[in-house]
C-alpha cells in the first residue's frame, strides 16, 4: 500500500515524461520520406471546399468525414507540406497516451495505468500510423476517450442517476445560491475580487460556483457521447466499436445482480456496475443522434465496398500477422529470441486473466472491447473482405491494458521494471527497423524524374486515375517552375470521372487508350498499383501494339515510369 501510495505520487510526472517521450518518437523523421498514395488523397480532399469536400467523400471515398474536416483547417493553419499534414495524427497519437494511463488507474490502480502508458508510447504500431496523414491515430483517441469515459460510469455508483440531473442541481444551486460574503478574518475577501467588476466578469462572479465534481456523472456522461461518435465519425468500421459496448454493458445488465453478491464476498476488485436501462438508452440515442448526419452517406460507402473492394480476404495467416503487429515483430528478431518474446507476451497476459479471476466483469469488458470488433470484421469478411490491422488499431487500447493487468500481478517492482525493461527494448529495436527500413511509394524523386525529362507536349498516362494525385503533388512544383507543357489523362478513364475510385482497365478500354496516343510522338505510362487495376498489363502492351518504342525506364519505389517514343 505505501509503494502504490508512493508511485501514485510521482504518477502525473512519469505520464507528462511519457507522453513527452512517446510523441517524441511519433515526431521524430515525420518528414524523412515522402507522402504516399493515401496520405496524398487526404490532403487532396480536405483541400477542397467543405462542400465540395463532403461530396467527394461520398462519392468515392469509404470513410466518414471527420479526419479530412479537421485536416481541412489544419492544412489552412499549418500548410500542406508533409511533415505539417502528419504533425496533425501525431498529435493525437501522443494525447493518447495519458489517457490510457487514466482508463487503467480508474480500472485497477496507478501501476496499471503507468504500465499501460508505457507499451502504447513505445509502440511501433501505434507510432507507425501517427506518422500517416490518415485517420488512425484520430480513431484511437476518440476511442480511448470514449473508453475512459465508459469506464467512470461503470465505476460511480452516481451514474444510476438520472442523466442531466447533476447539472440541472449545479445550475439551480448557482442561480439560488448568493454571493460569497467577504471573509474578514483575512487580508483578501472575495468581495474585494468582485467589487469593481463589470460585464461578462460580474456574472461570473456573482454566486457561487460549486465544485466540478458535483457534476463529474454528467460530464462522463455527454464525453461518452460525443467520443462514441467521434469515433464512428472517424472511421465507418467503428461501427463495431458501438456495438460491442452495447453488448458488454446490456449483458452487464443481464448478469448484474448475481455478478455483484459473487464480486463483493471475493474481497476482490469491485466488479463495474452497469447503468440503468433509462441512461443506457438515452446515451445511445445521444450517440446515434450524432452520428445520424452521416447514416445516408454510410450505407451508400457501404454498398460500393460491398460491391467491389481491393482488400484480399483474410487467412489465418492475416489474423497471426496482425495480432504480431499489435504486439510486435521486430523485423530483427532472430528465431529463438522471438520465441522468448512471444512467450513472455503469452505468460503476461495469462497474469492479466488471473489479475481479474475475482472481477470477472472488468475482465470481460477488455476481452469484448478486442474481440468483438476483431471478430466482427472476420464475419463480414466472408461475404466481403474487410479485415484491416490498421482499421482495428484501436483495440490495442484493450489489449495493451491486459498487458498491463499481467504487469500488476506481478508483486515485486523489480520483476515489473524487468518485463516492462524487456518489452520497452523490443519495442525500441523494432521501432527502429521501422525508421531505417520503412519504405512509402517514391512520388517524389518519379515527379522530379519526369519534370527533368519531359519535353513539349508529352503526353502522361496514368494507369491507376487516383496515382495522379500524389504525382501532381510534387510535380506542379516543377510545372509552375518551368512552365512544362504537358498532357495527363488516366487510365481507363480520368480522374474519378464516373465515381469509381480504382477502375480496372479492361478490353473495352483499349479503343480510348489508342485515340490518346494517335499523334502522340512521346508518352510516359505512370505504373502503380497494376496488380489490381490493370493486372493483364493491357497498357503496356497496347503501347508496345501502335509500334512505339520503350525509349527510358526507371523504377521507383512503388511506382514504375516508362517513356514510350515513336522509333
Amino acid at each position: 500500500m505505501y509503494e502504490e501510495n508512493e508511485i501514485e505520487e510521482y504518477a502525473p510526472w512519469f505520464v507528462v515524461f511519457l507522453t513527452l517521450v512517446g510523441g517524441w518518437l511519433r515526431v521524430i523523421l515525420l518528414d524523412n520520406q515522402g507522402l504516399w498514395l493515401d496520405e496524398a488523397f487526404s490532403i487532396w480532399v480536405s483541400s477542397h471546399s467543405l462542400a465540395e469536400m463532403l461530396q467527394w467523400i461520398v462519392k468515392i471515398d469509404q470513410h466518414p468525414p471527420l479526419y479530412y474536416l479537421l485536416l481541412h483547417y489544419w492544412i489552412k493553419l499549418t500548410g500542406d507540406t508533409p511533415y505539417d499534414v502528419r504533425l496533425l495524427s501525431a498529435l493525437f497519437g501522443a494525447a493518447t497516451i495519458p489517457i490510457i494511463y487514466l482508463i487503467g488507474k480508474r480500472m485497477s490502480g496507478v501501476v496499471m495505468g503507468l504500465a499501460a502508458a508505457l507499451i502504447l508510447a513505445f509502440s511501433p504500431f501505434n507510432i507507425h500510423f501517427a506518422q500517416e496523414t490518415r485517420m488512425y491515430t484520430l480513431l484511437t483517441f476518440n476511442a480511448a476517450a470514449a473508453i475512459y469515459a465508459l469506464v467512470r460510469l461503470l465505476t460511480d455508483p452516481r451514474s444510476v442517476r438520472p442523466i442531466g440531473s447533476q447539472f440541472r442541481e449545479y445550475v439551480h444551486a448557482w442561480r439560488t445560491s448568493g454571493p460569497l460574503e467577504p471573509d474578514t478574518e483575512r487580508d483578501f475577501s472575495y468581495q474585494d475580487e468582485t467589487r469593481n467588476q463589470t460585464g461578462w466578469r460580474a456574472w461570473i462572479f456573482r454566486h457561487r460556483w460549486s465544485p466540478i465534481q458535483t457534476i463529474e456523472t454528467d460530464l462522463a456522461w455527454a464525453a461518452f457521447i460525443f467520443f462514441s461518435a467521434a469515433t464512428m465519425l472517424s472511421h465507418n468500421t467503428a461501427v463495431l466499436f458501438f456495438l460491442a459496448t452495447n453488448i458488454f454493458v446490456l449483458s452487464l445488465m443481464f448478469y448484474q445482480t448475481r455478478s455483484t453478491v459473487r464480486e463483493a464476498n471475493s474481497g476482490a476488485l469491485p466488479g463495474f456496475q452497469a447503468p440503468p436501462l433509462g441512461n443506457w438508452g438515452k446515451a445511445q440515442a445521444g450517440i446515434f443522434l450524432l452520428w445520424s448526419p452521416w447514416i445516408f452517406p454510410f450505407i451508400q460507402q457501404a454498398s460500393r465496398v460491398y460491391q467491389e473492394f481491393w482488400i484480399p480476404k483474410p487467412n489465418w495467416d492475416t489474423v497471426i500477422q496482425t495480432l504480431r503487429s499489435f504486439l510486435n515483430e521486430s523485423i530483427a528478431t532472430q528465431a529463438n529470441q522471438f520465441t522468448v518474446i512471444w512467450i513472455l507476451y503469452a505468460l503476461v497476459l495469462g497474469l492479466g486473466m488471473v489479475y481479474y479471476r475475482r472481477s470477472s466483469s472488468r475482465f470481460l469488458f477488455l476481452a469484448a472491447l478486442f474481440a468483438i470488433p476483431f471478430l466482427g470484421e472476420l464475419i463480414v469478411s466472408i461475404r466481403r473482405p474487410i479485415f484491416y490491422d490498421r482499421t482495428l488499431i484501436w483495440t490495442t487500447i484493450p489489449l495493451f491494458l491486459l498487458l498491463a493487468a499481467g504487469i500488476a500481478q506481478l508483486r515485486f517492482r523489480l520483476l515489473m521494471i524487468a518485463v516492462l525493461g524487456v518489452f520497452i527494448t523490443n519495442n525500441l529495436f523494432s521501432t527502429a527497423d521501422y525508421y531505417r527500413f520503412m519504405q512509402k511509394e517514391d512520388w517524389s524523386y518519379a515527379a522530379g524524374y519526369v519534370s527533368y525529362f519531359t519535353q513539349k507536349d508529352d503526353l502522361i498516362l496514368f494507369n491507376a486515375n487516383w496515382v495522379q494525385i500524389p504525382f501532381d503533388y510534387y510535380f506542379k512544383t516543377y510545372e509552375n517552375q518551368y512552365l512544362l507543357q504537358v498532357k495527363k489523362h488516366g487510365v481507363p478513364e480520368d480522374m474519378f470521372a464516373s465515381g469509381v475510385l480504382e477502375p480496372k482497365m479492361t478490353a473495352s478500354d483499349i479503343p480510348r487508350l489508342i485515340s490518346l496516343l494517335n499523334g502522340r510522338k512521346r508518352v510516359w505510362l505512370i505504373y502503380s498499383h497494376n496488380w489490381y487495376t490493370d493486372p493483364l498489363e493491357l497498357i503496356p502492351q497496347t503501347l508496345a501494339s501502335k509500334k512505339m518504342k520503350l525509349i527510358q525506364e526507371r523504377q521507383f519505389y512503388g511506382v514504375q515510369v516508362q517513356l514510350y517514343g515513336a522509333p
